[in-house]
């Protein structure tokens, strides 16, 4: 298990970190979600030795990281470190020997992971031949050829088409259902939700909410109600002021409400319109979520 605890850094005035505190268990993957300049890279940076922080620990398995802690780990950085005039098998075979492969258990773990890929049919090919997309995966491919026990990505999905995407996802998922921890950054929010357990959100420096998405929409103190009255255009709604309304079409109404909205006396204005044909109450999306700890 990943720990971060109390991880504060600064940058002559600039603090990027405050006291940033979370964990990455075993077999979770974690988005890790935050406004541009929040400090997900830099926490990054802090676990792999790149930014030495000023105030925390990080500790892997109960024990401070060090050099061969890291080696077992695999990182996907913000900007991409690879070798633009390297073939791609050679490009992967050499970060895999840099984790402690032997040469030939390197270039079978290329092979295997290149296939795994969708890009077994490239390996001959130079970097700077691959489309982004294409780029995208090899620098995932450095990341797990060593069969890492953490893997850490700075915005993997960035620039990845839906294929590009659904076989990243896919890989992601096998590698948490294998045991490995997985934390992504991403500003891709449906997608976040659709493919993680548990949600870190950091703003300015510090956690504004972190655990397990299920719970933390349900903690939230907004709700969405879901109104659809027949023929009446939502007329009704002139009735009931308070109500946010953050969707409407035809006869249909998406409401921002607070969690103890009186919903029998909602129900009674729209029923007092006209049929209702739906009434829902329902938490917050992911999106929705983090648009309220954040503007918090």
């Amino acid at each position: 298990m990943l720990e971060i605890s109390d991880l504060s850094k600064r940058y002559g005035s600039v603090v990027a970190l405050d006291g940033a505190t979370f964990t990455v268990r075993p077999g979770r993957l974690v988005g890790f979600l935050g406004p541009n300049g929040a400090g997900k890279t830099t926490t990054m940076r802090c676990v792999f030795g790149l930014a030495r922080p000023d105030r925390g620990s990080i500790t892997w398995q109960g024990q401070p990281i060090s050099r061969p802690h890291r080696l077992r780990f695999g990182y996907m950085p913000e900007q991409r470190g690879l070798y633009p005039r390297m073939k791609v098998a050679d490009q992967l075979s050499y970060f895999a020997q840099q984790h402690g492969l032997s040469a030939r258990a390197a270039s079978e773990a290329t092979a295997r992971w290149l296939d795994g890929l969708g890009l077994g049919d490239r390996a001959g090919a130079k970097l700077e031949a691959l489309s982004h997309g294409n780029q995208q995966r090899v620098q995932l491919g450095a990341a797990l050829v060593h069969d890492p026990e953490l893997l850490v990505l700075d915005e993997p999905f960035s620039g990845l088409d839906p294929l590009g995407i659904d076989t990243m996802s896919a890989i992601l998922r096998e590698r948490a259902a294998a045991g490995v921890g997985v934390v992504f950054s991403s500003h891709q929010l449906d997608l976040v939700e659709d493919l993680c357990e548990d949600v870190v959100i950091i703003n300015r420096g510090r956690i504004a909410a972190a655990g397990p998405i299920g719970d933390l929409r349900a903690a939230s103190t907004k709700r969405h109600l879901e109104v659809e009255v027949a023929g009446n255009a939502n007329a009704w709604l002139a009735s009931r002021p308070d109500l946010t309304t953050v969707e409407q079409r035809g006869d249909f109404a998406r409401l921002l409400v607070p969690v103890d909205l009186d919903l029998g006396a909602v129900l009674a204005a729209a029923t007092s319109a006209g049929e209702v044909r739906r009434f829902t109450f329902q938490p917050p999306t992911l999106s929705e979520l983090f648009m309220e700890v954040v503007r918090s």
